[in-house]
């Protein structure tokens, strides 16, 4: 199976892959160099504007949207379709060898409701490794998803269940004991107590930026799914993505960002 001193987890976002991105072609060439590359990405500006689309009103609490059965729909044709299908064709574009999968299939993501009050919100509580690194072995890319089948003890139900990404992200890295985990955004990092980027926030000063709320919004749950890895022993990261070849230059020790952990 892959060493897992190779795996490489890197969560994107919409708001950072466009015409001008290298992310994808970074990923592919990692790969070629013997690194194990998964993706987990998001959607949520595109499902936003498919539930717009289609007259489906949408509200969110806590940050997480709440996702009754008929935004569950277009979540998931959004996630595990649209999002999902181009990314896994533009890494054939550029020569890799890529699947796309939700983390439903194969069972790869369990979860259970997070809260009532968010509908079909879920929090994971398992992971099916096997699948993953037999992909990432035969040097293949998973591109994943965040949807889950929600299970009730140790039997699935029919039910999906809606995944925060970035979260999703940090529970695969975590459980795949990957060597870095990147969260590649559209800031320059997280900000610290000065209001300037830090370069490195150890556990005790991102419980302390949340509470003070310079750390707020959709950083909460990254900061907080790379702690989650970090205890699992990944090298964790927040970065600019929209820079030119960020992802190489991580790897390569040139890139700036926040390391987490």
């Amino acid at each position: 199976m892959a060493s897992v001193a190779e795996i490489l987890v890197v969560k994107i976002g919409g708001s950072t892959l466009g015409s001008h991105d290298t992310t994808l072609a970074d990923i592919v060439a990692l790969q070629r160099h013997g690194l194990r590359p998964l993706v987990v990405h998001g959607g949520g500006a595109l499902i936003s504007e498919w539930l717009a689309r289609h007259n489906v009103p949408t509200r969110f609490e806590r940050g997480l949207r709440v996702t009754d059965e008929e935004s569950l729909k277009v979540v998931v044709a959004v996630l595990a379709g649209i999002v999902n299908k181009e990314i896994v064709g533009s890494l054939a574009g550029l020569g890799g060898r890529a699947i796309g999968l939700s983390g439903a299939d194969a069972g790869i993501l369990r979860a259970c409701v997070l809260d009532p009050k968010l509908g079909f919100v879920g929090e994971i509580t398992g992971v099916e490794t096997a699948s993953l690194l037999s992909l990432l072995e035969d040097g293949v890319i998973p591109v994943i998803a965040p949807i889950a089948l929600q299970w009730e003890g140790e039997k699935s139900t029919a039910q999906l269940l809606n995944i925060n990404a970035d979260m999703a992200a940090g529970t695969i890295a975590a459980a795949l004991s990957a060597r870095r985990l990147v969260f590649l955004t559209d800031v320059s990092g997280v900000r610290g107590t000065n209001g300037g980027i830090a370069s490195h926030l150890p556990p005790p000063d991102v419980g302390r930026l949340i509470e003070s709320g310079v750390i707020e919004g959709g950083m909460i749950p990254k900061v907080q799914a790379c702690l989650a890895a970090a205890q699992a022993g990944c090298q964790c990261v927040i970065m600019d993505g929209r820079k030119e070849h960020a992802l190489l230059d991580f790897v390569e020790g040139r890139a700036a960002g926040t390391i987490v952990g």
